[in-house]
């Protein structure tokens, strides 16, 4: 019979192992360790059998049940758009007016617009919808083409300057930089335009840009400044200001012009994802 080692300290059996004085104890693992772990190697092995799982040079092996995971997701996308084409082809087959007031159907236009426009729109727009320089902030209640449904849909549609026959084309032209007004009238009428909405500090200067005002800016903006949603001309007696508020700002505008562009998206989204994307703007409640 095989004489043990046991440690003089713990009194424990020793796998006879020494180094230096230092004994290594011989203490296996539990065999509710053990069993757990074999069992778990009996199912890989079965898993290998019965389930995709070695790498091929041209594939892979497919097991014996010919389970796919890409067929599944595949099936549940397949189910999910049955699901979604019945109130998919409500929304076609209905106006904007009918869509927002179908609770119903206002709710899964709502959750497909805002999938749409965190794809398409919230890289300009922000995720939030309120814009930055030069991008609309659509929660507001100043909208240069209309804030309606049906202006937002055709705003959505179409663009602005995009290119596309049917988008909205004025622009802001540059006044100083084609030479129609010297830099001392584009200051007086920065002036003037500052004061509509109580901002100017320099009576003067305004009095003297609002004769400049009425020769040049009103054909668009209205005599008033209260702009012109036909030419996409803003109201200038308001606090929203696309570009910013500050003198320097306004002075670069009307010196330089400014001719944003928005895409035309009835090529990109399909006209029901228009729809939903109408609605859903028109929801942040600056819509009219």
């Amino acid at each position: 019979m095989a004489r043990r080692n046991l440690d003089t300290v713990t009194e424990t059996e020793t796998t006879g192992h020494e180094w230096d004085g230092i004994y290594e104890l011989n203490k296996p693992l539990p065999k509710w360790w053990l069993y757990v772990f074999y069992a778990t190697v009996i199912w890989s092995i079965g898993y290998w059998i019965l389930m995709p799982s070695w790498p091929l040079l041209s594939g892979y092996t497919k097991g014996w049940l010919g389970y796919s995971q890409r067929e599944k997701v595949a099936e549940q996308l397949d189910a999910a758009r049955a699901a979604k084409s019945v109130y998919r082809e409500k929304i076609a087959a209905s106006d904007l007016a009918e869509i927002n007031d179908d609770p119903e159907l206002r709710r899964f236009a709502l959750a497909g617009g805002a999938a749409a426009f965190g794809d398409n729109c919230a890289p300009c727009h922000g995720r939030d919808a309120q814009g930055g320089s030069g991008y609309p902030n659509l929660r507001d209640d100043s909208w240069l083409w209309g804030g309606t449904l049906d202006g937002i849909q055709q705003t959505i549609l179409y663009g602005v300057r995009s290119g596309n026959a049917k988008a909205h084309g004025g622009e802001m032209p540059g006044f100083g930089r084609t030479g129609v007004l010297p830099e001392a009238q584009v200051g007086d009428v920065a002036e003037y335009v500052l004061s509509l909405s109580g901002r100017g500090d320099d009576a003067q200067a305004a009095q003297r840009g609002a004769k400049i005002f009425a020769d040049n800016c009103a054909v668009c903006h209205g005599p008033d400044g209260k702009g012109n949603q036909a030419l996409g001309a803003p109201n200038l007696t308001d606090e929203l200001w696309l570009y910013g508020d500050d003198k320097k700002t306004v002075i670069a505008t009307i010196y330089g012009g400014r001719a944003g562009v928005m895409p035309a998206w009835v090529d990109r989204l399909d006209p029901e994802t228009v729809k939903e994307l109408a609605i859903y703007v028109h929801s942040f409640g600056g819509g009219e």
